[in-house]
């Protein structure tokens, strides 16, 4: 494997990216709009611009148009990536989906870096001959400001256990590690951000905030035990110690780090509350199972983003 295809180019994007550039055939997938953005104000990692080459999803894997101001579509079929990753927010995934369909081939590799449990399945139903592996990111949160990315580098991908991604992921210098029950592993990383990641952005805490307050910890419990018993039901197996692991994993995380959904609302961004606390109320529904809990965080969650659209437009209206 060599080829590797890059779909979003946010904070964990752009942190793999460069790890693998100049180790692999990198490319990096993007519309015209964010290819003109990354001309005018090129992505940062840490203070260090951050140059790569672009495809556009008209073209195929091998046409390079690295930052260049005139481009003009190829139609010659080329070789099409060995590993495609996406990692745009929840938002993006259909677009991603989209803007992929002239790079996958039968022995093209996926992986999604999306939060949430439900990606890897829409995008196999849409590439059923693609193998697409669970995976997810898991390490201290970045901080992302427009095009600026700043993470301290401890992190790595979980991933279904494969030889060729193993290959190409010592080769590049990516941190990974391949659970024995990928599915646990995916609802955990889910729990936690059901109730960590949605909870920071309503009461606006750090890791560290939460980690020290007994009453989150109690209320946290509760969130957890709904996401358990959905995960029961769900076929889920190795769930007696999902809220232990959940907690130790919180108490890992950097203290005066902020979550994703955090930063999210800090900064006037929708969030990923429908993955998370809408997901879960749906398949309550589905399993006829109250989730209470949830249903208050994905309503005070709403509340937020309507506050912030509100306050968004109201700027916009006086300048």
């Amino acid at each position: 494997m060599d080829k590797v295809l890059i779909c979003g180019l946010g904070a964990v994007g752009l942190t793999f990216a460069v790890k693998f550039r100049g180790k692999c055939d990198l490319k990096i997938l993007v519309d015209e709009e964010r290819l003109k953005r990354y001309q005018q104000n090129k992505p940062t990692l840490n203070g260090k611009v951050q140059e790569f080459e672009y495809v556009l999803p008209s073209n195929t894997f091998d046409t390079n148009i690295f930052i260049s101001d005139t481009f003009t579509p190829s139609d010659t079929f080329t070789p099409t990536p060995d590993l495609i990753i996406i990692a745009t927010k929840a938002q993006g995934l259909e677009s991603a989906i989209e803007g992929i369909k002239n790079f996958v081939g039968e022995n093209t590799i996926i992986i999604s870096l999306l939060n949430g449990i439900s990606s890897e399945d829409r995008i196999k139903s849409i590439y059923p001959k693609a193998t697409v592996l669970k995976s997810y990111f898991i390490g201290h949160s970045a901080v992302r400001d427009g095009n600026s990315v700043t993470q301290d580098g401890v992190g790595e991908i979980v991933v279904e256990k494969n030889p060729n991604i193993i290959g190409i992921f010592e080769r590049c210098g990516i941190n990974y590690s391949c659970p024995i029950d990928i599915d646990y592993a995916m609802w955990l990383k889910f729990t936690m951000n059901v109730f960590s990641n949605q909870t920071s952005a309503i009461l606006n805490m750090t890791f560290g905030e939460l980690k020290r307050n007994k009453t989150f910890i109690e209320f946290a419990k509760k969130l957890i035990n709904e996401v358990r018993i959905i995960a029961e039901k769900k076929g889920i197996k190795n769930l007696e110690n999902l809220e232990s692991d959940a907690l130790h994993a919180l108490s890992l995380m950097c203290d005066e780090g902020k979550t994703s959904m955090h930063q999210d609302i800090l900064a006037g961004r929708k969030t990923e509350v429908d993955i998370f606390a809408g997901e879960l109320i749906r398949l309550g529904k589905e399993f006829g199972i109250p989730t209470p809990y949830n249903q208050v965080i994905y309503d005070l969650i709403k509340v937020r983003e309507e506050d912030n659209e509100h306050r968004i437009h109201s700027c916009q209206g006086r300048q």
